[in-house]
C-alpha cells in the first residue's frame, strides 16, 4: 500500500488500479471509505475506464471490427506506476500496451493525479493520446463510502444532501443497459434518505443533475463528507444488496442504451480527444 498524509487526514492506495482504498480522520479514526469486503464487493474506489458501465452484448464495433470489454472497462484491473510527487500529491499511470491494442485498439496514457489538503482529497483524471487517430473514451469515478460511519447509527439514519437539486430523474437499468423508462425522486429540501432498497434494481442514473456537490450525511451525529465534482455530465447512485456503503460516482461516459448500434463513435457520452491531445476532470471528498 502507498499512503499520504497531513496533520488531518491519512490516505492509502493501491497500484493495482490506482485505487484509492482508505480515508481516515487523524481526530476521530474514522475510515470514510467502505472496507472492500470481497464477500460484498471487494473494490473501494474503481477508476472506469475506457468505458463506463456495460456494452450491448459486451460488444463494440470501431472501423468495421468486433471488440469485447467487460461492464466498465480494464483499466481497474491493471497495475499502474506510481510516482511521488510531493508529500501531498501521488501520480499513477497506466499506457496503452499490446494487450490492451487487442481489446480496445486505441493508444492512450492514463494518468490519476491524487492531492491531499486539510481533511480532503482529490482525484484528477488525465487522458492523453499519444496516438496519431482520435482516442475514443468514456472515464468515470467509482468512490463507495462507508455508510453508516459509526457504530451508534444505522443505514436508515444517513442521507445524501443535494446542493441545488429539489426533486431528480432518473434512468432504468435493463441488463446493464440504460432503458427509455425513468423515474423520479422528491428530495425534501435536497435530501435523500438512504434505504436498501433504493438499490435492489441497480444504480440510479442521472442525466440531467443540477448539483456540483452532494454531502454525505446522518441524522445522529456531525460526522459525514462532502462530495464535490464539476465537469461530469452524468452521476450514479450505487450500493450492492444491503451493504453498508453508498457511491457516488462522477461519469464522464454512461452504458449503451437498449436500441444502440454497438458503433463506439456513436455511444452515447463518448469523449474524443485529437493526437498529442490533454483532456481532464477532478473530484473531491472533504470528511467531517
Amino acid at each position: 500500500m502507498i499512503s499520504l498524509e497531513n496533520e488531518h487526514i491519512s490516505v492509502t492506495f493501491a497500484e493495482k488500479g490506482a485505487e484509492l482504498t482508505s480515508i481516515k480522520s487523524k481526530s476521530t479514526g474514522l475510515d470514510y471509505l467502505w472496507k472492500g469486503d470481497p464477500a460484498i464487493w471487494g473494490k473501494h474506489s474503481p477508476v472506469l475506464f475506457p468505458i463506463v458501465g456495460g456494452l450491448k452484448d459486451d460488444t463494440y464495433y470501431v472501423e468495421g471490427k468486433e471488440y469485447h470489454l467487460s461492464r466498465h472497462g480494464f483499466a481497474r484491473d491493471h497495475d499502474f506506476e506510481v510516482q511521488q510527487v510531493s508529500e501531498e500529491e501521488l501520480l499513477f499511470t497506466l499506457w496503452s500496451s499490446p494487450d490492451t491494442l487487442k481489446v480496445y485498439p486505441f493508444e492512450f496514457k492514463l494518468s490519476l493525479r491524487y492531492k491531499i489538503f486539510g481533511a480532503s482529497v482529490s482525484c484528477t483524471y488525465e487522458v492523453g493520446n499519444p496516438g496519431n487517430k482520435d482516442l475514443l473514451f468514456s472515464i468515470g469515478g467509482h468512490p463507495a463510502f462507508a455508510a453508516p460511519l459509526t457504530p451508534d447509527t444505522t443505514y436508515e439514519d444517513c442521507y445524501l444532501d443535494f446542493a441545488v437539486d429539489q426533486s431528480v430523474i432518473y434512468h432504468k437499468i435493463d441488463n446493464n443497459l440504460i432503458s427509455d423508462q425513468t423515474d423520479s425522486l422528491h428530495l425534501d429540501q435536497g435530501k435523500l434518505p438512504l434505504k436498501h432498497s433504493l438499490f435492489y434494481n441497480d444504480a440510479l442514473v442521472f442525466k440531467q443533475l443540477k448539483s456540483e456537490s452532494i454531502t454525505l450525511r446522518n441524522t445522529k451525529n456531525e460526522h459525514g463528507l462532502q462530495f464535490r465534482f464539476s465537469g461530469f455530465p452524468f452521476f450514479g447512485i450505487w450500493a450492492a444488496k444491503d451493504a453498508d456503503f453508498v457511491c457516488l460516482e462522477p461519469w464522464c461516459g454512461i452504458a449503451d442504451g437498449i436500441f444502440h448500434d454497438q458503433q463506439l463513435s456513436d455511444k452515447e457520452g463518448i469523449n474524443s480527444l485529437s493526437p498529442g491531445q490533454s483532456w481532464e476532470r477532478s473530484w473531491e471528498a472533504e470528511v467531517f
